[in-house]
């Protein structure tokens, strides 16, 4: 007979959502997904990348129901969700869109979370506490009555974050989070996610951005005319030039250190996939040649 930990482990082992053989069309025809196979786990962290028109975005929004598969099925924790509403749906998933403002349309920033979490049949005394935890999670408080639509961008995004996070939903979906953030706001995301990982989330990040990809997911689908043409390791993957010409994304910094090495002679820097392992790299490199004058 297995114990609860052997059985807890099994859970953890299954795919917390499954693409089986899912296609969507256009009404105009245009076939945007082909043929999707995927599985996510339980606690995944993992990107989805390629160029505009990929199907990245059209592929998400499956997820909560916004779009439904012209074929094919979806399961979220071993349930087909192809009878379920999006408000059912929202409360397992949260999609944080590229735009803020393709979902904040609240009058204040305090009625924009209150209003998020309403369908969740909260005691009002528990919708308030979330509201006050997470506005000062995210550094909002100081804007509680002010109308999103005069936030500035770094700001909005921040809501839309806090919006989605409020809620608690068991997979996160981000598209696009870097985009035209700066270095500290890249920082609150990153730190984000990592506490959401802590408590066991599924997090699913739509980007084009090679260097956070290369840095913080460690699995990374790349997309191409409404296909998956790979899946793997995100140093693997995007460290194979063919793959991302085919996606018109660029080699990491470290791989095109590595090239330019690699013409000049140093053949052996072919393996060096991290910026440790570059430093470590040069450092020995630089050991080797002074021990030689």
């Amino acid at each position: 007979m297995k114990n609860k930990i052997e059985m807890m482990q099994e859970i953890k082992d299954l795919p917390v959502v499954i693409f089986n053989e899912i296609g969507y069309s256009y009404p105009n025809g245009t076939e945007a997904l082909k043929d999707i196979s995927l599985n996510i786990f339980k606690g995944e962290l993992m990107g989805i990348m390629g160029k505009n028109g990929a199907g990245k975005t059209t592929l998400i929004r499956t997820l909560n129901g916004l779009i439904r598969p012209t074929y094919g099925s979806i399961y979220i924790e071993n349930e087909n969700i192809s009878s379920k509403s999006i408000a059912t749906l929202s409360k397992k998933v949260g999609i944080i869109f590229q735009n803020p403002f393709h979902q904040l349309f609240a009058n204040s920033v305090e009625e924009e979370i209150k209003f998020s979490l309403k369908s969740l049949n909260l005691h009002k005394e528990e919708i308030q506490m979330r509201v006050d935890q997470v506005l000062q999670e995210f550094s909002l408080e100081k804007y509680r009555n002010r109308s999103p639509l005069n936030l500035s961008g770094g700001e909005s995004k921040k809501l839309a974050l806090a919006s989605i996070i409020c809620r608690d939903p068991e997979i996160l979906v981000f598209d696009e989070p870097t985009l035209g953030q700066d270095a500290k706001e890249i920082e609150f995301f990153i730190n984000l996610i990592k506490k959401e990982r802590k408590i066991g989330k599924t997090i699913i990040i739509i980007t084009h951005n090679v260097e956070f990809a290369y840095d913080y997911l460690p699995r990374t689908i790349l997309m191409a005319d409404g296909q998956i043409i790979s899946d793997g390791p995100t140093k693997k993957v995007l460290n194979n030039e063919f793959l991302i010409k085919q996606t018109s994304l660029i080699l990491p910094q470290i791989r095109q250190f590595s090239i330019a090495l690699q013409q000049t002679g140093y053949r052996d820097v072919e393996d060096v996939l991290t910026k440790n392992d570059m430093i470590n790299y040069l450092s020995n490199l630089i050991q080797h040649k002074a021990s030689n004058i």
